[in-house]
């Protein structure tokens, strides 16, 4: 035990002896401007609610203004997670043990996966935003390439736990591969299914509003905007934080009562 301990405390020392000393490499290539600026970083936060404050009245038209960029926001991310999560279940039952219809490609359908998740989603919209054009298309095609390999993941291990005697049962009437999985399968882990993509719907709407950023549309791309005018344009920005702020925590609620009744039988 004490040879132990001696050792984690080595580990522990080294690792923070790393972490400072990456942070001062950092900080000193950044001109250091960590700590100069450490002083000033509720500056911003502070002239955005002083904005709002005095402009209090213009907040409800404000809120208005923005509803439909909003709307376009979750389109995007309901649009790109139902078109991730059919993509994802056709790769989870292909990388499936048991189910797959080609059992000697798994690897090949696993590391698919692997590589759709690995890719960040802003990296893909702003290649296809070179090739496409700004606008909701790249950010939903973007959202979906990457859910569909999030989704397949957790998919993939929700089949290894299905019963694979109805698959069986189904085989020896002559049923094909698709109408094993759609009848002896599917019926088994749709609950689970619809409960990971409601969760992956709510992690979308934010990544949707971030892919504004770049150019996708959305609400993201209208505070960009706002907050690149400057002062005369906070008391807008506010309004649009609070509509995805208030979207979010909407969603967020909905989709946690829809998980347990499909998961417990029961609203949490």
């Amino acid at each position: 035990m004490r040879r132990k301990r001696i050792y984690g405390g080595i580990l522990l020392a080294l690792f923070v002896a790393l972490m400072v000393g990456g942070f001062d490499l950092a900080d000193d290539r950044n001109a250091g401007g960590f700590w100069s600026g450490l002083h000033r970083i509720f500056d911003f936060p502070g002239e955005v609610l002083g904005e709002a404050a005095e402009k209090i009245a213009l907040l409800p038209a404000h809120l208005v203004t923005y509803l439909p960029a909003l709307i376009e926001t979750i389109n995007i991310a309901a649009a790109a997670t139902l078109t991730g999560a059919l993509m994802a279940i056709v790769l989870s039952l292909l990388a499936t043990r048991g189910l797959a219809k080609w059992p000697r490609l798994i690897p090949v359908f696993r590391r698919l996966m692997d590589v759709m998740r690995a890719v960040p989603e802003i990296v893909i919209a702003l290649v296809l935003i070179f090739v496409l054009g700004g606008g909701p298309v790249p950010a939903m095609i973007a959202i979906a390439f990457h859910t569909a390999g999030a989704l397949g993941k957790l998919f993939s291990e929700v089949n290894e736990n299905a019963d694979i005697k109805p698959v069986d049962g189904l085989a020896s009437v002559g049923a094909t591969w698709s109408q094993r999985m759609w009848l002896g399968v599917i019926p088994q882990v749709s609950p689970n299914y619809v409960s990971y993509a409601l969760l992956r719907f709510e992690i979308n709407i934010r990544a949707s509003a971030i892919l504004g950023f770049v150019g996708a549309g959305g609400i993201g791309y209208e505070l960009k905007n706002a907050m690149s005018w400057g002062q005369g344009k906070y008391d807008e920005a506010a309004a649009i934080f609070i509509l995805l702020f208030l979207s979010i925590v909407l969603v967020d609620q909905l989709s946690s009562v829809v998980r347990h009744k499909l998961t417990e039988g029961r609203a949490s």
